[in-house]
């Protein structure tokens, strides 16, 4: 496991691929729409249903390419261990922690919650009913009661992945601005 890389300040490496730069844009877009039909409602809920398809079919392609994919985009190359993530923690809040080339170890699980919160808000959506006009493909494989109940879970979850999506731009702020990482830029041409 080599999630200790450290950056040398002074070279620039290929660290995001294409397939993580397109992922990531097309996951921020499709989040983003899904949430805005879905506050339009009416015939805008054919198109939150279609932005739902996409995101259980992104999330996963990123599981799958996070074991096939290329090196920092491996989950066994930015997972940490929960011990190394303290320390990570603990060098974080005095200013001794590393620069990482891929994620540092806070990072790597903010991936995995966000894929997980992601991959069940898709799934949850998939047995949902609104009780007026639009109900998830999978709505009939399930009871009423509980289509009912998973629909509360749907927007219950979105609100904790609204949470998280604000913890995750606060830290990527945070290394863009404290730390002078260039972590937006690198989204975009791949470079760190």
């Amino acid at each position: 496991m080599n999630i200790h890389n450290v950056e040398n300040k002074h070279e620039s490496e290929k660290v995001w691929d294409l397939f993580i730069r397109l992922f990531h844009v097309l996951l921020i877009g499709s989040i983003g729409f899904a949430w805005w039909s879905a506050e339009q409602g009416g015939d805008w809920m054919e198109w939150h249903l279609r932005c739902g398809y996409l995101i259980i079919v992104l999330i996963t392609a990123r599981i799958t390419w996070g074991f096939i994919g290329s090196f920092h985009a491996r989950f066994k190359n930015f997972v940490a261990s929960p011990s190394r993530t303290a320390s990570y923690t603990q060098q974080l809040t005095n200013g001794s922690a590393p620069t990482f080339k891929g994620h540092n170890p806070l990072g790597g699980w903010m991936v995995l919650l966000l894929l997980g919160l992601c991959l069940l808000q898709g799934i949850s959506g998939l047995f949902s009913n609104d009780d007026i006009f639009t109900e998830g493909p999978l709505v009939a494989w399930i009871s009423y009661d509980l289509s009912l109940e998973i629909t509360q879970w749907h927007k219950s979850l979105f609100n904790i992945l609204l949470g998280a999506i604000g913890l995750h731009i606060s830290g990527v702020l945070f290394h863009q601005l404290v730390k002078k990482e260039k972590l937006i830029q690198a989204m975009f041409h791949g470079r760190k």
